[in-house]
């Protein structure tokens, strides 16, 4: 919790935002509380989520039945609070690949979440689906630059913008989507996407006309396009985001930027006031959610039965592991772990291929998984997508092209990170982010640019997905509609040995 509360970063603070980071000052927290405090007059209370893929804790903090009774408890002490996901929930996980992102939705009506946009992960089944789950929620959807072309409107019934009225106060809401490779473009069979930026420019005027004094864009961006956004439309006062998985609490210009990380560890409060001349005033605190925060009984329902519900399938042990297995994303999207290892290893031995190169982003659990029995169900947490192992033929050139754009945004922690086997490479970190990858070997031998190599990679990289803009030239020997499921890949691969004891081997070595 130390290193992830260690993340929020309060940079550029110019403007009236008070923040309080939870377990660091309790008791300024409680003197906000008192009758007459500056967040105590404040008429209107956000709690954000973002990126939630549990409705359980995970690893004790989170859940959303702590969630619904953190809602429940300000309204009852008098607050109005107002509950909003920025995106990424109804997939990927567990559940989700057997409800689809059912339990998901249900599971928020039951928490009263109030509004959601859309993330990249809720286009994983398709837009078919994704209208089905927006259907069935009782929550309001926004989200301004995804349209379906059969109606030409926001997908799902969703609203571009929404005013909505507290006392004084007329918030303007307006959701936005990223529209990059993350998103699932080849599930997609009748929608289209629109420039965030330029949906902004449709929709903030007509906010404005109809009287909003207070505006907030929901958001599913990169924090850089957040801030684009910001220095575009310097009247935005708030924006609620999701994206990335840390807690991100930026002051740019006066617009408060807000992420709360994943799975409901935290959740982000922010209490808004607007003063006389127009000023607005927001109350940030990072709240964790642990066992300190009862259980709402009504949610905690839902997500029991449609645990009930998963059946005895997926407890099934496949074999174990001598050794904990690194998850934990800020690690797998920055370095060498010994899961990324084992995954790469199970995909190359399943394609028979040279080597592999599988982006970070795609093996999730985000957690250190204890030595001990391997079930199928851990094995569908590591990788919840059903993406399968493909077989490309690739130059030596191309390889070393690839692995160089895998790794541009290093130091920072990115999804297009790759794991990999059957090679070792080192990264000069000084060095342009086009030219870092330094003395790659394959099976021990210097890599050959002119020849040419088998690369097992998922099926989710051929399109070009997380960066891998080279991958779609590449000659196919495997495609998606042969190779088989990586999941499947993990399992035969752990059943065949019955016990695996991946480590860190060397295979990326940083400078």
């Amino acid at each position: 919790m130390k290193r992830i509360l260690a993340v929020v970063a309060l940079l550029a603070l110019a403007g009236p935002v008070s923040y309080v980071a939870s377990g660091f000052s309790r008791t300024v927290s409680a003197q906000q509380e008192e009758p007459g405090a500056p967040r105590a007059r404040a008429p209107l209370t956000f709690l954000q989520i973002n990126d939630v893929y549990q409705t359980l804790p995970v690893n004790g903090l989170g859940g959303l039945a702590r969630v619904a009774t953190m809602k429940r408890t300000l309204a009852t002490a008098g607050r109005t609070p107002v509950l909003i996901l920025a995106g990424d929930f109804l997939s990927p996980s567990v559940a989700s690949g057997v409800f689809k992102g059912e339990q998901m939705v249900a599971t928020l009506n039951a928490a009263g979440l109030d509004f959601a946009t859309l993330g990249n992960h809720e286009f994983d089944f398709g837009d078919d689906v994704l209208i089905q789950r927006m259907r069935e929620a009782k929550f309001q959807w926004l989200v301004a630059n995804v349209i379906d072309t059969k109606t030409s409107k926001p997908i799902g019934g969703a609203e571009p913008f929404v005013v909505k009225t507290y006392g004084a106060l007329k918030v303007g809401y307006i959701g936005l989507c990223l529209t990059t490779r993350e998103i699932s473009f080849e599930k997609l069979t009748h929608t289209t996407f629109v420039d965030p930026i330029e949906a902004a420019a449709t929709y903030i005027p007509q906010v404005k006309r109809a009287g909003a004094n207070v505006l907030v864009l929901v958001t599913h961006l990169a924090i850089v396009d957040d801030q684009r956004l910001v220095d575009r439309f310097p009247e935005i006062d708030l924006i609620i985001g999701g994206h990335e998985h840390f807690p991100i609490t930026v002051t740019q210009n006066r617009t408060l930027i807000s992420k709360a990380g994943s799975d409901a560890r935290f959740v982000a409060r922010i209490d808004v006031n607007r003063q006389p001349n127009g000023r607005v005033d927001r109350f940030f605190e990072l709240i964790p959610m642990t066992s300190a925060v009862a259980d709402d009984p009504a949610t905690a329902a839902v997500v029991a039965s449609y645990e009930s519900r998963l059946g005895k399938e997926l407890e099934v042990v496949v074999g174990a592991s001598r050794a904990p297995l690194d998850a934990e994303s800020i690690h797998i999207r920055a370095r060498e772990t010994n899961l990324g290892n084992f995954v790469a290893d199970a995909m190359r031995a399943d394609a028979g291929a040279d080597i592999t190169i599988i982006n970070a982003g795609s093996i999730r659990g985000d957690k250190i998984y204890p030595a001990g029995p391997i079930t199928r169900r851990t094995l569908i947490e590591i990788h919840p997508f059903g993406n399968v192992v493909c077989k490309l033929a690739m130059s030596g050139r191309a390889i070393l092209d690839t692995l160089n754009i895998a790794v541009s945004k290093l130091p920072a922690a990115a999804g297009q990170f790759p794991q990999i086997s059957g090679m070792t490479m080192t990264i000069d970190t000084r060095g342009p982010p086009e030219d870092r990858v330094r003395d790659v070997r394959i099976n021990g031998q210097p890599l050959d640019v002119n020849r040419t190599y088998s690369v097992a990679t998922p099926d989710f990289l051929l399109t070009g997905g997380d960066n891998y803009s080279l991958f779609p030239q590449q000659r196919v020997l495997v495609g998606p509609e042969t190779g088989g499921l990586i999941v499947a890949a993990l399992e035969k691969y752990v059943a065949a040995r019955r016990e695996i004891a991946p480590q860190i081997d060397g295979r990326i070595t940083i400078q």
